[in-house]
């Protein structure tokens, strides 16, 4: 009898192979040239907070060359989740000690296994010596063993025995592999079929690793049960046979045989059942590292959450607070994921994105905005995008509601001009401090983005329940609304306060990162995937990959850049269209549009008189008095009306005031008001500015 292990078995993992070769070593050797070998190793336990380099393996020594290709590889095992850190280094063998320190050491490179994977092949310059000293050149191979073949079952049976005296049997299938030391591990599960003798199960899959860990010609093992609804399922008939005998058509059917039975009967006993196979295929599946290594980009945007329930931006309470010892939880969240995504984007060019913010000058709530303030989101790399939220933390006025729909609709447009080849893929990812305020049409949105090239990541911070966001991420059954039903499972929800511990240090906070990270993307490589198979793709040969230049044909439909001063450092001019006059525009424009023109206190300092019928007098900071925010006291404020470095900031007295949290955190633009230092009534005056109405 075998053992049974009444578990279905997981996911295989990927297994990579390293492939390495160097060039233009230095030569440590007096006589003759040296004798290289490579060591790899993989930083491990950073998780755990126990991190130490782990050895992986070494390669062969090479007699006398500065340009050794070694034939030993390197077995890997890869996951796009986590960062996972590889150290290099070479030597120069002098001796058969195995202590490295009995060696000249040549070169060294760290680097992240994700960066080989998404360039085949990777070089990096070694290092660790004064000099210069060479190239190492990797090569990532991902083993198969299988894992990328479905085998494609077709089956039925005929003349089952009755397991009951009064009623037909109830008969399902279950699929063993069979291990070398005689165990068992269940494979697959078909369903039961009420009431027959001559049941015809439905089509279904096995991936040929979990089913004969990849070797077609070890037996698979077929039983047959009778279902009870207490779990104590009759066993009818069993069977063997391995794939290679199914695949020659040697064997279209099998008799069940149940050993009990014959035991019992003796030779008066032939089968309890025929098991018939109608036609077996092998399917050949594509996997994420197929597609990357045929030049699929991953493109990322974030959109960050702005809305007043954050708190205050300069009270250390809040979850925007920018603390110079350690990073807030969005910045967390948005280091955790883009520090791994980055190495599948050859430009680095990401886009970001903010919500539920009054932007200056506007006194409306834009629904989605860019964080450089600027037309177009796009960013360069991580420093970028944490460059783009401070830059806005500084000049927005939290307020609301949370809605993602605007988001994701704005990326799904995005998405849907991508090349329809699978060169392209979009990830959102979305951090957030509570509820959403649009759920319907939210919900609305992701089914429709189901068709596209996206996947969405949605980070909670803070202590917000999020009962909500569960029934986004509907990994149990496909989301659905009003009718329609999502493609695939496009969402993956986290919420940040399951990792992060209350009291995070700098070390919690890497740890964070990477648990952040392991939870939201591993599903990513199954959804591209999904995608890809549902639209038929297939991936690009890695000899021959897509171009690195492949860039998606995307005009954003955001407002139009907001003028030189009060947007984006790298605005040099306004664009014509949207040209606002010389006071409110940028210093370039020389001329103001006398129909448009402000006054001296509402443009620029280089205005030499303002116009009297628009003058507006100087006004202190006003919030809606509806959200019970508490009067704020007398104090100073940096003031500037545009992009710190336009003009100098002036501290200006204010008054006591009804304040929603600070419309614009110092150092920055000015409160709800228009003017520059140099508008005479800057204390005294007051007027009543227009602001956005409170929310329900």
């Amino acid at each position: 009898m075998f053992d049974v292990i009444e578990q279905c078995s997981s996911t295989p993992s990927v297994i990579l192979l390293l492939t390495l070769r160097a060039s233009k070593l230095r030569d440590r050797d007096v006589f003759s040239k040296s004798d290289p070998m490579c060591v790899v190793s993989q930083l491990v336990g950073r998780l755990t907070g126990n991190a130490h380099w782990r050895e992986c393996g070494r390669t062969e020594q090479l007699q006398n060359t500065l340009d050794p290709e070694w034939s030993t590889q390197i077995r890997i095992e890869y996951f796009f989740e986590e960062k996972q850190t590889m150290r290099f280094e070479i030597y120069d063998i002098d001796s058969t000690s195995t202590e490295l320190s009995a060696h000249d050491f040549l070169g060294r490179i760290e680097c992240d296994l994700a960066e080989i994977v998404s360039n085949r092949p990777f070089r990096k310059a070694l290092s660790g010596l004064k000099r210069n000293s060479g190239e190492l050149i990797i090569w990532s191979d991902e083993i198969d063993e299988g894992s990328k073949e479905q085998v494609l079952f077709r089956l039925r049976a005929k003349k089952l025995d009755r397991k009951g005296l009064f009623r037909k049997s109830n008969p399902f299938m279950k699929l063993y592999r069979i291990s070398d030391d005689g165990s068992r591990v269940l494979a697959h599960r078909t369903e039961a079929i009420t009431r027959k003798l001559n049941p015809e199960w439905k089509p279904f899959e096995v991936n040929a690793k979990l089913l004969c860990n990849g070797d077609r010609s070890k037996p698979v093992l077929f039983e047959c049960f009778d279902y009870h609804t207490n779990g104590s399922h009759s066993l009818i008939g069993s069977c063997q046979m391995s794939l290679d005998d199914l695949l020659t058509n040697e064997i279209k059917s099998k008799p069940l045989i149940n050993e009990k039975k014959r035991e019992r009967k003796g030779n008066k006993y032939k089968n309890s059942g025929t098991l018939e196979f109608d036609g077996i295929q092998i399917l050949k599946q594509h996997s994420f590292l197929d597609f990357i290594a045929g030049g699929t980009q991953l493109d990322f945007a974030v959109a960050v959450d702005f809305t007043a329930s954050n708190g205050a931006v300069h009270k250390p309470t809040s979850l925007h607070y920018i603390n110079p010892a350690q990073p807030n939880q969005y910045e967390i969240a948005i280091r955790a994921v883009i520090d791994i995504c980055q190495h599948y984007n050859n430009s680095k060019r990401f886009d970001a994105f903010g919500f539920g913010a009054i932007l200056p000058p506007q006194t409306c709530v834009s629904p989605v905005f860019s964080l450089n303030f600027d037309a177009n989101p796009a960013v360069v790399g991580l420093p970028g995008i944490l460059e783009a939220y401070r830059f806005a933390l500084n000049r927005v006025r939290l307020y609301g509601p949370t809605n993602f729909a605007p988001v994701i609709r704005e990326i799904s447009k995005k998405a849907s001009c991508l090349p329809t080849n699978g060169s392209r893929y979009q990830i959102l990812l979305i951090i957030t401090d509570g509820a959403i305020s649009d759920l319907a049409a939210t919900k609305a949105a992701i089914i429709s983005a189901s068709i596209l090239p996206l996947s969405i990541i949605i980070v909670g911070v803070g202590d917000a329940e999020f009962e909500n966001m569960h029934e986004l991420d509907s990994d149990d059954r496909a989301l659905s609304q009003g009718g329609h039903t999502a493609q695939r499972d496009i969402v993956q929800f986290v919420p940040l306060r399951d990792i992060l511990p209350q009291v995070c240090t700098g070390a919690e906070s890497e740890r964070a990162m990477g648990l952040l990270a392991k939870e939201v993307l591993a599903e990513i490589p199954k959804q591209l995937t999904s995608y890809m198979e549902k639209r038929n793709i297939t991936p690009r040969p890695a000899s021959d990959p897509f171009p690195k230049d492949d860039e998606a044909v995307y005009q954003p439909t955001l407002p139009p850049p907001l003028p030189y001063g009060v947007g984006s450092p790298h605005q040099k001019a306004t664009s014509p269209r949207y040209s606002l006059p010389y006071g409110a525009g940028s210093p370039q424009q020389n001329v103001a549009s006398p129909r448009y023109s402000l006054p001296y206190g509402a443009g620029s300092p280089q205005q030499i008189a303002a116009s009297p019928r628009y003058s507006l007098p100087h006004v202190e900071p006003v919030g809606p008095t509806s959200m019970g925010y508490p009067a704020q006291q007398q104090g100073h404020y940096a003031y500037s009306p545009g992009y710190p470095s336009d003009l100098p900031h002036q501290s200006v007295t204010y008054q006591s005031y009804p304040a929603y949290p600070p419309t614009y955190a110092a150092p920055g633009l000015s409160h709800a008001t228009s003017g520059s230092p140099q508008q005479i009534n800057l204390k005294q005056t007051s007027s009543n500015v227009p602001t956005a109405p409170p929310i329900d």
